[in-house]
């Protein structure tokens, strides 16, 4: 059955650009606004002050740091506003206080925001398990598409984005389906050459038969992700690795270069931080493009 209707345009009126001040966000800044100038989107320039942060700091002295948090957020997006960076791109900070995520979701409702770019630090092992990864649990709670630019993605991002190659991983679970529409949504709008991409765990030890069964049934199910009509414009690759997901996902990007990787992603409730990682966020912290996630 086809899952994706290849007229239905990815609708990015609204971004939202999270930030800690810290370089991982400058990277994703210059993602958030060269798509703005591609879709005419508005721009919300987001920082929350976290109460949680200050936990080490004496009680009577807690005020007087979130007074210092508030103005040094202001100063710094005092900076970005006169930096020029978002000359002709309507925009708009906002600055909330309190709980990441219960302060998020209220400003994606308020702004009905179609996408969230955010840049992470890629923590892992003990460090994620201490401090969470807050690019993680906005990707793994958004109700939107999020792109994650990690540490390995180059920072000179042209003015322009240009999607030349889209790589979509699917496992074919519900959560894969609306990702599959936004990868070929980008890959139509931005006439890319899209390959897909399913990872066969387990399935070294079976019979040379049944390894090409395995191998016909699932790009028999990769082919039926494309709506006839995609055959004007896109010759899709279809590709079939075995081994490990995240990888596997990692060595066909880099082959391929691929501009961006597009994957599905469940929603989860550890916070902060879980050992081992996910597929989703070892992809996000090792690729050398950004991840677009989309939550089914």
């Amino acid at each position: 059955m086809t899952l994706v209707d290849s007229r239905t345009r990815v609708r990015l009126a609204n971004i939202l650009w999270t930030t800690d001040f810290s370089s991982s966000s400058e990277s994703a800044l210059a993602y958030a606004t060269a798509i703005a100038r591609r879709y005419d989107s508005q721009v919300y320039l987001a920082h929350v002050i976290r109460p949680d942060a200050y936990q080490l700091v004496p009680p009577e002295a807690i005020g007087s740091a979130l007074d210092l948090a508030r103005r040094f957020a202001e100063q710094q997006m005092g900076e970005l506003l006169i930096s020029g960076r978002f000359r002709g791109i309507p925009h708009q900070v906002l600055l909330g206080e309190g709980e990441l995520w219960q302060v998020l979701s209220g400003l994606l409702e308020k702004h009905e925001v179609d996408l969230i770019v955010v840049g992470t630090h890629g923590r892992t092992g003990v460090r994620k398990l201490l401090l969470g990864s807050v690019a993680e649990e906005i990707f793994r709670l958004a109700h939107c598409p999020v792109m994650t630019v990690g540490p390995h993605v180059p920072r000179d991002v042209p003015a322009e984005v240009e999607l030349r190659h889209i790589l979509y991983a699917t496992d074919f679970t519900p959560t894969a389906e609306r990702a599959a529409a936004y990868a070929l949504s980008l890959a139509q709008e931005h006439q890319a050459k899209l390959t897909l991409l399913h990872v066969i765990q387990d399935g070294g030890d079976a019979s040379p038969r049944n390894q090409a069964l395995l191998q016909s049934f699932f790009t028999r199910r990769l082919r039926e992700l494309m709506p006839a009509e995609a055959s004007d414009w896109c010759d899709p690759e279809l590709v079939l690795e075995a081994g490990a997901p995240a990888e596997s996902i990692l060595k066909v990007a880099a082959n391929r270069q691929a501009d961006l990787i597009v994957l599905g992603v469940r929603r989860t409730a550890s916070f902060p931080g879980h050992l081992p990682p996910a597929t989703a966020y070892k992809v996000v912290c090792q690729s050398h493009c950004p991840v677009l996630t989309v939550r089914g």
